[in-house]
């Protein structure tokens, strides 16, 4: 099975191509330039690289949010496109799991994956490892970083990674818990996206274009403004 998966929820963008469960290239861009203009050109690359055609690929993955709108709403539109021109499946990999997954092999139990929301919050979750299982502790969500900080459970070591960290950690001093470990990982979660997304198209998750929707957890600016 061929995957191409995308993920454009934060400046740190990344695109890989998965085979039979294999990462088999990535290409992450850690800018301040937007991803509808380096988006395309990374795809292109990829597939030139290990001369395969979008064709050739079985389905696509995709981060819908959280994260930035204006990046969530490329990566989605431009994985629409292409699943519209093939005909393939699509399936949706929340960046804060794929942020997780990353982890699951370094040793820390309980993991928290958080980014940026701005505003004063961040979009956070808290999950566990249990063998090569990923189970939920603290349900995604935009949270004060206070009110996050209040649901992690006492005395326990967690591993966080993402942008959100900075704000989380601050909160965590401010209520005496700061055993908290940053992970030195890369922020670019491509591959992730891919292999979550391989086992959820051979579960027969995958959905079409049409029915492929965003992951905000909280409302846009202009919505709040009405």
């Amino acid at each position: 099975m061929r995957l191409l998966a995308v993920d454009t929820t934060t400046g740190s963008g990344s695109a890989a191509l998965i085979e039979d469960g294999r990462v088999r290239a990535e290409i992450g861009v850690d800018s301040f330039g937007t991803h509808s203009s380096r988006l395309p050109s990374s795809i292109d690359v990829l597939l030139k690289s290990l001369r395969w055609t979008a064709a050739e690929l079985d389905g696509f993955a995709v981060t819908p949010g959280p994260g930035s709108f204006t990046g969530i709403r490329i990566g989605l539109g431009m994985i629409q496109a292409l699943a519209f021109a093939s005909g393939k499946p699509i399936v949706p990999v929340s960046s804060l799991r794929a942020m997780a997954w990353k982890l699951r092999n370094d040793g820390v139990p309980l993991v928290c994956p958080a980014h940026d929301a701005k505003k004063g919050e961040v979009y956070a979750a808290l999950y566990s490892f249990e063998g090569p299982k990923m189970k939920s502790v603290v349900a995604e969500g935009a949270y004060a970083p206070a009110r996050f900080v209040a649901l992690l459970p006492k005395g326990r070591k967690i591993l966080f990674i993402g942008g959100g960290y900075p704000l989380i950690f601050a909160a965590l001093t401010a209520a005496g818990k700061a055993r908290a470990i940053l992970s030195p990982r890369t922020p670019f979660i491509a591959a992730e996206v891919g292999l979550l997304g391989v086992e959820a198209l051979a579960a027969g998750e995958g959905v079409g274009p049409d029915a492929l929707e965003p992951l905000y957890l909280r409302r846009s600016q202009a919505e709040e403004g009405r």
